[in-house]
């Protein structure tokens, strides 16, 4: 299998979709012109004949370094040779007309023999183009796609790819461009790679400075609100959960899923990561495609939308992929959407509740949405549900489900309350007690002093560790303190913390998975909470250590092969990152709403 290890990839992109490039300069994953669209480079899913383009030192493999230029997702790699030192410059200029990668090879010192190998293949490696020459490069052609390719130094074809040998020396530039285009249009103008970076570079470092992010782990926060700028889909200001789709939570398991969509789990989480560092516009965006996602009938909200807000999310296999590193299936579309998890209801109201308290409404009949969404929950709360983690095994009445329905009924009376909005507040009161006696009837085992994952259940479930965040109980709670040792002492390995135990847990799926990232970062807020700062800033820190060597971090970890797994990057381990360490600047005081701070002018 040609994939390289999942911490090996680093991310460009342009606001519409991502790229993602391998320590060895090899571009193995790009979906164009969408990160729901599919593939033109699918080798991080089977072998380089699935589409990949590689640019480096002849017979090199990983780089000597690479790095971001401060403040940008502008990416560079570096190998030293016993013939000189080159560098590649990769990245995508934010989106005008066109979707352009820019590939830029610089000489350093010496002389270095480089080559660059593309195989494009649309529809995830399975259709081949047909190419010709053009006056400074190719253009590869198939059904409704087109893509340019333009270079500074010959191209040709070889074995249905298109290749080049060339020698940079001290001072030398070679730049590529590839532009994507609708193969019925005009073909627009490739990017010129020097006006592009120039435009490319002032962009991102002018979105970095209006961060507010501060303290010893600054460059960490600001390095996981790129990541999350980058995966922030510009026209309708969604967020996907990651750019890739099927990198397993298990290598050589069938836990492979799509995560190029947004879910609404994220709107609390990216609300809150986005208004602490100061970008309000963002989260302005954020809230208005929340708002239009889940317009319409409360009975048919989805745990996941498309990034243009789309409720059909058909899931299929591509059995011509072998997965990667034979993780199979190859998954696109994700059949989870059509699930119930109850707590969407709390995620969404929690985070309208959010924006109405810190940037406003935004939305004169955001009120009227969420009183029909309350409506909805009151009548359907005590079902069993799917949960969080999208359980394809029997539905239970998960404690966390719950939880989210006690956030709602909340929600809605302190909005109520606070702003002075129409609603039947005391029925939402009762509904609030009714939902709390209920969990703590049901969802806590005295006997252990624990919560647990569902009713009648003895499991336990790392989103146990939100109570306390979300208002439920304070963090020094006895029974919040008993849970987060039941979690330490049940549900770690190696200290970090797994989600639930499959093999326990009945998921409907066979195999084991990784620990969750997001869920030992849950761990750090709950220590603080519990007043155990020492342990937390211990935790935070080893978490800091699990991101690759340009700071991203994936769904999960692999404790005992110590490799990163799932899609990369994930957007609920940056969310979680930047959160967790605003927390341990603010010494872990208030719930939600309590911990946002915006500076502003």
């Amino acid at each position: 299998m040609s994939a390289s290890r999942i911490e090996e990839y680093a991310l460009i992109g342009d606001l519409h979709t991502a790229a993602m490039v391998s320590a060895s300069g090899s571009i193995d994953w790009l979906c164009l012109p969408r990160f729901d669209s599919p593939a033109c480079f699918a080798a991080m899913l089977d072998e380089d004949s699935a589409g990949r383009w590689l640019l480096a030192p002849a017979g090199a493999g990983r780089c000597t370094r690479r790095s971001y230029r401060d403040g940008t997702l502008i990416l560079e790699t570096e190998w030293e040779t016993s013939t000189g030192h080159v560098r590649v410059t990769d990245f995508m200029p934010v989106r005008d007309q066109a979707a352009d990668l820019v590939r830029v090879v610089e000489g350093l010192e010496g002389s270095v023999d480089m080559v660059t190998h593309l195989l494009l293949r649309f529809d995830y490696g399975h259709v081949i183009p047909w190419v010709t020459r053009t006056e400074r490069g190719i253009l590869a052609v198939a059904g409704p796609e087109a893509v340019q390719v333009t270079a500074d130094v010959p191209l040709s074809g070889r074995d249905l790819s298109t290749v080049a040998e060339f020698t940079v020396e001290a001072g030398d530039r070679v730049r590529f461009a590839l532009t994507w285009s609708a193969s019925h249009e005009p073909q627009p103008t490739p990017a010129d790679p020097d006006t592009a970076l120039v435009v490319t570079e002032q962009f991102w470092t002018e979105w970095s400075s209006r961060s507010t992010a501060y303290g010893p782990n600054m460059d960490a926060i600001q390095r996981s609100l790129i990541t999350l700028k980058a995966l922030t889909y510009q026209p309708t200001g969604g967020i996907v959960a990651a750019p890739t789709t099927s990198l397993p939570e298990q290598i050589g398991g069938p836990r492979n899923w799509d995560y190029r969509y947004c879910w609404l789990r994220d709107a609390t989480l990216a609300l809150q990561s986005l208004l602490t560092a100061g970008y309000i516009d963002e989260a302005r965006s954020w809230r208005d495609w929340l708002l239009r996602a889940v317009a319409g009938d409360p009975a048919d909200l989805r745990i996941m939308y498309g990034i243009d807000g789309r409720r059909r999310l058909p899931e299929e296999q591509l059995d011509w992929l072998g997965g990667y590193a034979g993780s199979s299936p190859v998954r696109v579309g994700n059949a989870a959407a059509g699930q119930l998890q109850l707590d969407v209801w709390g995620e969404v109201l929690d985070g309208l509740a959010l924006t109405r308290s810190t940037i406003g409404s935004g939305e004169e009949d955001a009120w009227d949405l969420q009183l029909a969404l309350i409506e909805h929950l009151e009548t359907v709360w005590r079902e069993p549900d799917n949960g969080l983690w999208e359980i394809r095994g029997p539905k239970k009445h998960f404690t966390h489900s719950k939880l989210m329905a006690w956030v709602a009924a909340d929600r809605m009376v302190q909005g109520a309350r606070r702003f002075d909005l129409p609603g039947p507040v005391r029925r939402w009161e009762r509904l609030r007690a009714a939902i709390r006696r209920d969990i703590l009837e049901n969802g806590y085992d005295a006997s252990r002093n624990t919560f647990v994952q569902a009713y009648g259940s003895q499991e336990l479930d790392a989103a146990l560790l939100l109570i306390p965040r979300v208002g439920f109980l304070p963090g020094n709670d006895p029974r919040v303190v008993g849970t987060i040792d039941a979690i330490q002492q049940h549900l770690t390995e190696d200290g970090l913390v797994l989600r639930y135990r499959p093999e326990l847990s009945d998921d409907g799926l066979p195999g084991k998975e990784g620990v969750f990232i997001a869920c030992s970062f849950w761990l750090v807020d709950a220590l603080i909470g519990a007043g155990r700062t020492a342990e937390a800033e211990n935790l935070f820190e080893r978490l800091l250590e699990l991101r690759n060597d340009v700071g991203l971090l994936s769904e999960e970890w692999d404790p005992r092969d110590h490799r990163q797994l799932g899609n990369m990057p994930q957007a609920y381990s940056h969310f979680a990152l930047v959160r967790s360490a605003f927390h341990l600047l603010a010494g872990g005081a208030g719930t939600t709403e309590d911990r946002i701070h915006i500076e502003s002018t």
